[in-house]
């Protein structure tokens, strides 16, 4: 399941509602969480161990569907990222604004030397 943060809602109903212009990220990137994001983008993302945001591509949505077009690969880890249960689609590399965000299906603990791979089509994200 995904939501959309506070941000991009806003952003999309001044878009549609009040012709207000609104240029969509470039290169999106996802970025990693032991718990969930909030809307309003409260949270804690991963940092340090090596962690950092990687890009990610969609296809074309079809049926109110989209998904990663090709794998994700994280840096390996240094260090312990624990248990990574959540994930944030934001529109910078590093702050930014959060976008989409939601659960992987299954948490995945990270340790030191491991390396946490999306495979292409794995990370569905689905609008309401």
């Amino acid at each position: 399941m995904s939501a959309m943060s506070n941000y991009l809602e806003v952003e999309i109903l001044d878009h549609i509602l009040r012709n207000a212009a609104y240029t969509p990220a470039s290169t999106v990137y996802i970025g990693l969480s032991t718990g969930s994001f909030g809307d309003d983008n409260s949270g804690t993302e991963l940092s340090g161990s090596g962690y950092a945001r990687q890009s990610i591509a969609f296809d074309a949505a079809s049926g109110g569907t989209t998904d990663n077009t090709s794998a994700v690969d994280f840096p390996t880890a240094t260090g312990s990222w624990g248990s990574v249960s959540h994930y944030g689609l934001f529109d910078a590399s590093s702050s930014g604004n959060l976008l989409i965000h939601g659960a992987f299906s299954a948490a995945k603990t990270v340790g030191s030397g491991d390396i946490l791979r999306i495979a292409a089509g794995e990370l569905d994200i689905t609008a309401a």
